[in-house]
Formats: C-alpha cells, sequence, structure tokens
C-alpha cells in the first residue's frame, strides 16, 4: 500500500523522499561576453543580464532621444536591467559614429545600410533571438549587422495652407513651400527625400530629384523647416510632427514613391562593455523594445511576427501613416550612383 502511494505522489510532483529524482542538474558552461549568440554565450537572458549588469555600463552613440521614442527605450532600458547609459554624441552620423568610434567607443551602432557593409569587419557578429524574425535582405548572414527598424520617406504638410499632395510632382503647383531635412550633401535624411522624388516606376533617377528642388529653389519656394508649409522627411519624424500639432500638420506617402529604409544594429568589436551591448540588442528586437520603437512610429523589423503571434501593439500601428504598398529600398550602387550625381549637380542646380 505504502509503495502505491508513493508511486502516485512522484507522478505529481518530485519531492524529498519517496520516489525522488537522483538526476543532477547539468552545470552551464562558462559565460563567453563574445559570444555570437545569447544561447552560446550565456545559456539564457538571465545569465546575460547579470553578465551586463557586471560591467556597470552601456555606451551608445547617435540615438537622439526624440527620434523613434528612442528616450523611452534607453529609460526602460536602464530601469530594467539597472545599467548606467552613456548617450554619446546623439546628433553623429551614421560616417560620424565609425569615424569617432576609437576615441569615444562606442558599445553598439545604429547606421544607415551602406555604413553598415562598409563596415562590417568592424562588427561583433551576434544573432539575437529574433533572427529568424528578421527578412533576409535586412541582415548579414554572419551576424555582423541586422535591420532594427524602418520607414518610408513622406510629405509632411499644413493642410490649412495647401491640398494634400499626391506626389511629389504637386509640389511644383502654386503656394507649397518646401523644406527637406537639412543639405543633401550632408544629412542622409534630405538626400533620401531627394532619392524619392526621383523614383520613376520603381526606379531612381537623380536627375529627376534635383531638378525638381531645382525647380523650386529658382521660384523662391524651397526653405528652411520652420518657414514651409510641406517638410519631405522620414514619416517617423512627421508622424510625430503631427501627433504634436493636431489637426495642423498631416503625412502622405506618395504611392508612386514608396522609397524605404531601414537603420542597422551592429555591435563594436572593440565594444567596452560586450555582454551589456548584446543585452542592448536583445532589448532592442525584444517585443517590449520592437514596441517601443513603433510608439515612435517607427516600422518595427519584427513587425509581421508579432502580428501573427499577438504580440505588436495594433493601436499603435493604426497611428502610422498608411504606407501605399512594400517599400523601394535603394541599392548600394545605386545610393552610390545618387550620392555622386547629387554632389556634382546639387550646388549648381538652382
Amino acid at each position: 500500500m505504502t509503495v502505491r502511494i508513493c508511486a502516485a505522489a512522484a507522478a505529481i510532483l518530485v519531492s524529498a523522499g519517496c520516489g525522488a529524482s537522483t538526476t543532477e542538474a547539468k552545470p552551464l558552461p562558462p559565460v563567453n561576453v563574445k559570444a555570437m549568440s545569447m544561447k552560446e554565450g550565456f545559456g539564457d537572458l538571465e545569465r546575460l543580464a547579470e553578465a551586463a549588469r557586471s560591467e556597470g555600463a552601456l555606451n551608445v552613440i547617435a540615438l537622439p532621444r526624440d527620434w523613434v521614442n528612442y528616450g523611452e527605450v534607453i529609460d526602460a532600458f536602464a530601469e530594467k536591467y539597472d545599467i548606467k547609459v552613456e548617450e554619446l554624441e546623439p546628433g553623429a552620423s551614421s560616417k560620424r559614429q565609425i569615424d569617432a568610434a576609437g576615441q569615444l567607443r562606442p558599445d553598439v551602432f545604429d547606421l544607415t545600410l551602406d555604413v553598415a557593409v562598409a563596415n562590417a569587419a568592424r562588427f561583433a557578429p551576434y544573432k539575437v533571438q529574433g533572427w529568424p524574425d528578421l527578412p533576409d535582405n535586412v541582415k548579414d548572414p554572419s551576424g555582423a549587422w541586422y535591420a532594427a527598424y524602418g520607414g518610408y520617406m513622406s510629405i509632411g504638410y499644413d493642410p490649412r495652407a495647401v491640398p494634400a499632395p499626391a506626389s511629389f510632382a504637386d509640389l511644383l503647383k502654386p503656394g507649397y513651400t518646401v523644406a527637406l531635412d537639412g543639405d543633401p550633401l550632408r544629412s542622409a535624411a534630405a538626400f533620401d527625400g531627394v532619392m524619392a522624388a526621383s523614383l520613376h516606376h520603381g526606379a531612381p533617377d537623380p536627375r529627376r530629384g534635383v531638378q525638381l528642388f531645382a525647380k523650386l529653389r529658382r521660384a523662391g519656394r524651397l526653405t528652411e523647416p520652420a518657414k514651409a508649409n510641406v517638410i519631405v522627411g522620414w514619416d517617423h519624424l512627421n508622424a510625430a510632427r503631427a501627433a504634436q500639432q493636431s489637426g495642423s500638420w498631416k503625412v502622405t506617402i506618395p504611392k508612386d514613391a514608396p522609397l524605404g529604409e531601414y537603420r542597422f544594429q551592429a555591435i563594436n568589436k572593440n565594444a567596452p562593455h560586450p555582454a551589456a551591448a548584446r543585452l542592448w540588442q536583445e532589448f532592442l528586437f525584444s517585443d517590449e523594445g520592437q514596441n517601443l520603437l513603433q510608439k515612435g512610429y517607427a516600422r518595427p523589423v519584427r513587425a509581421e511576427a508579432m502580428l501573427m503571434r499577438g504580440t505588436l501593439d495594433t493601436e499603435q500601428t493604426a497611428k502610422l501613416p498608411a504606407a501605399p504598398g512594400p517599400p523601394v529600398l535603394l541599392t548600394i550602387p545605386q545610393m552610390d550612383a545618387g550620392k555622386s550625381y547629387v554632389k556634382k549637380e546639387w550646388a549648381k542646380s538652382g
């Protein structure tokens, strides 16, 4: 009778005494802070977080707090894992991040595709847990770089002053005073605005974009953002303006020019806090991190997989500017050709 009772109890729980298991848990492998995955180097997220906390800090670079909600992302990471985040040169360009890496020693980078690809040898390969959710065309097979979020080039406009433009060509009509988000010879966002205006049947023609803005300049209608009733810029920036200026700012993505771009993450091969760098990437690509980026009107790279699993913040998704379809993503040769043409023709086009 006693044997039967012990057998029944053992089927429900394991306890000291009758039916107790004598199998010992296998010891976890030593922590490797330079591993290419969490499983390989840490075993689980808890051990990764412990290793990161022991390093005490994380150095990020080129992450303005008002860019895709990075301020809240940084604060949430710091509070969740009790790690101090040093915010280096928030306004740095992708090229500046690489050029300053030896001096400033960032742990992680946030880059345009061309800069990420050109500097892959400087990065420590690492594949986040959500790696299978990332489309193949936005990640390096070795894990050197990978997209976290993206957006569309858009036209933001004041509906009290001008009608909704259906295309970039509409901006040549009377009444539109237009601004780019910077100088296309120095600003990646302004250059991408010119390239969006250049699209013709899904392919870039830099001459078209330069000529459009040259006509606006000659007409005295290419100005700075503070004086414009139209701003050509990334949709997350125009959407943030619309949220802050209820009713006085709207956003459209022209159907004939759905230029898109992703931003790519990478870990510095010489990161002073290698475990914290890997933990940061895990956080950015987690459901929590992706939803926080979307709160800043970015389009999370894992959105499709999260939607299927029911973890995407669909209320926030509904607030994003309507996309006209799949984005046109420029290849690096197209970017290089565009930059060469703009550099040669922009200054003399007006």
